[in-house]
């Protein structure tokens, strides 16, 4: 069995983005990517998300300036923020594992380096035809009962787990929650 860091993210995530830039510079690390449905965790664990909490959205916005300019990553808060992710989220557990890394990365750049609004069904439409992504499969895909199933099942099962944001890392059983909190599971991934 090939070991592996269980790295769970949502697109809507701001911190998921800067802790992917970080993932994509470890070469030798083997990442497991879970997609789930923040929305939809925040509600399964009670948590009013700090979107809607000015204070906590404030300071969120403040640290995530400060975290990408320290390790001068490209990101502008997204004007948009918070959309609705289910479409995006569903359509990475649709697409083939090769078109995976791509699209990551494009809806990952489109939200939180162009600030553009990936819940719109045209943007969405030019970066899956950046992905070589036909959109007509893409959007019969999405309503697949197997593929909302499988988001539920996943979201389900990080409740399940104390999984409570995005984004988490598990390691070993452990949990880590937060970029800043990626060297400590890759602590216990070489141990």
């Amino acid at each position: 069995m090939i070991r592996s860091i269980d790295f769970y993210f949502d697109f809507i995530s701001p911190y998921s983005y800067l802790a992917l830039k970080k993932i994509k510079e470890l070469k030798e690390i083997n990442f497991k990517y879970m997609p789930v449905l923040l929305g939809g965790l925040h509600n399964l664990q009670g948590i009013t998300p700090p979107a809607f909490i000015e204070p906590k959205l404030k300071h969120m916005i403040n640290d995530c300036v400060l975290i990408a300019k320290k390790n001068k990553y490209d990101f502008l808060w997204n004007s948009k923020f918070p959309i609705n992710s289910l479409n995006i989220m569903r359509g990475y557990l649709f697409i083939n594992d090769e078109t995976k890394n791509l699209y990551l990365k494009e809806m990952f750049d489109a939200y939180w380096k162009n600030n553009l609004d990936i819940s719109n069904e045209e943007i969405l439409k030019t970066l899956l035809e950046k992905c070589k992504i036909n959109s007509n499969e893409f959007f019969d895909g999405i309503k697949d009962p197997k593929i909302k199933n499988e988001l539920k099942i996943i979201t389900q099962e990080a409740h399940d787990n104390e999984i409570f944001g995005a984004p988490s890392f598990v390691v070993n059983g452990k949990i880590f929650w937060g970029q800043d909190r990626l060297e400590f599971a890759l602590d216990e991934y070489n141990k």
